[in-house]
């Protein structure tokens, strides 16, 4: 049986191969996501539903962008909470201008799934890789 920091690693896991069928199966079908307001490509604000927060989130960002997570330090609090920091690294694909944006994630599990995620990241650095 995976413990939940087992199952938001295999999250990071997964977002680095770009394997969009395992992320949905790691989400919760009540999943919530809240990222950054000022993501770019429509990745930012609330989401609900898994199939929803994968193509809204996930999707546009893979479709703008050749990047994935990298943890960095992880933390689980008493009332279950996986705390992860790290960066974002990839390129723009419109570009091909490299950027690294640091990143918090906040996540839960619910049994043994991804059922909530909130996301603060440098939005200003991927922007300027648009550009």
């Amino acid at each position: 049986m995976s413990t939940t920091l087992d199952v938001v690693k295999g999250f990071y896991a997964a977002t680095q191969t770009h394997d969009d069928e395992a992320i949905v199966a790691m989400l919760h079908p009540d999943f919530q996501a809240r990222t950054a307001p000022g993501m770019p490509c429509g990745a930012g604000g609330s989401f609900h539903g898994t199939r929803d927060a994968m193509m809204r989130i996930w999707g546009a960002v893979f479709r703008d962008f050749d990047t994935a997570a990298y943890a960095e330090t992880w933390q689980e609090t008493t009332d279950g909470t996986v705390v992860v920091t790290g960066h974002y690294r990839g390129a723009a694909r419109a570009t091909g201008r490299a950027y690294e944006a640091e990143f918090a994630h906040f996540w839960r599990v619910t049994d043994g799934r991804i059922s909530w995620l909130h996301q603060y990241t440098d939005t200003a650095a991927w922007r300027a890789a648009l550009e």
